[in-house]
């Protein structure tokens, strides 16, 4: 979305400024071996701030990277950034509805970052905006999903800091975000939100309502880890790295989940339904590229946070 954008400050000690783009944002607060911190976070003047210590308004959650961000291995050296400096703040919503499943969106391949990735709706914090309200605009403006004031709560899973490309392998950074996860739940049923779906053909070129065994397993494969990975890719994530697959393997699914998952894509005649392997969305993204269809890491983050529970984060109405 063109337009103003609100920056992301950080505060640590006392002091503090804005963040600079391609320089970690969660390496200010945590130990370079490490790619987490607990830190407050909120809008202040016009910022979006984060800080180590509490302030007027803020909140506290987590902020973390993954352990291949570009920002931490020294990917200062901007790529073509769209004539926008800093580290720009961001929203993405993780919509349930009343039986738990949970709506992720796949970013349309027109899309200059991250296109054909799985995704929840998000974007852009504009100037002005409470952080609710941006995802709600986003909400609407990618799925046509409108929420009225009293039919959900929500809460704040976390902050992510994404940069794309998401490895150094694929290049210098040309752009770089703070992403607010937040967790939205409906009082709607699934099929009363399905039924007022009208996707962007902009921005989306499917979507998918996901059963909490599946989201429990897309967020238990991490990208970055060790271990063997699931989907459709030979060897993906067997090393320290991203995971190299890219084509059809071996990879084993576990027992409990189905084969197959339905999803509702976007085609010249309308919305469509249709089927795809579930070791798609359970794809580690590869070391380099051409990247593949899956999940984010920033969404198994989130994923990750939402299956922890209310416990995590305080709901508001």
């Amino acid at each position: 979305m063109a337009g103003a954008r609100v920056l992301v400050h950080v505060r640590r000690a006392g002091a503090g400024g804005a963040a600079a783009f391609g320089q970690s944002v969660t390496g200010v607060f945590c130990p370079a071996h490490t790619d987490v911190a607990l830190v407050s976070c909120g809008l202040e003047r016009g910022r979006f701030l984060i800080s180590d210590v509490p302030f007027p308004g803020s909140t506290a959650t987590v902020l973390k990277r993954p352990p291949f961000c570009p920002a931490k291995l020294g990917g200062d050296a901007p790529g073509e950034r769209g004539g926008h400096a800093g580290v720009t703040a961001a929203v993405a919503v993780l919509l349930e509805a009343t039986c738990g499943h949970v709506l992720l969106t796949r970013r349309a391949t027109t899309l200059r970052h991250f296109p054909n990735v799985w995704v929840p709706p998000g974007g852009h914090l504009e100037p002005g905006e409470e952080l609710v309200a941006a995802g709600l605009r986003e909400l609407a403006e990618e799925t046509g999903l409108r929420l009225e004031p009293g039919t959900f709560s929500w809460r704040l899973l976390g902050l992510w800091e994404s940069l794309f490309p998401p490895s150094l392998s694929w290049g210098p950074p040309r752009c770089h975000h703070i992403v607010t996860y937040l967790g939205l739940r409906s009082a709607e049923p699934r099929q009363r939100l399905q039924a007022r779906l009208c996707p962007s053909p902009a921005e989306v070129s499917a979507v998918a309502w996901l059963e909490p065994p599946v989201l429990e397993a897309i967020a238990a494969t991490e990208d970055g880890a060790e271990g063997p990975g699931l989907g459709s890719g030979p060897g993906l994530g067997s090393g320290p790295g991203l995971g190299s697959g890219s084509g059809p393997g071996s990879g084993s699914l576990p027992s409990e989940l189905p084969a197959t998952i339905g999803i509702t894509e976007l085609s010249p005649d309308g919305l469509r339904s249709s089927r795809i392997a579930t070791g798609t969305l359970l794809r580690r993204a590869p070391e380099r590229g051409p990247d593949l269809e899956r999940v984010s890491t920033g969404t198994k983050f989130a994923l990750g946070r939402w299956r922890a529970g209310p416990g995590r984060g305080r709901e508001r109405e």
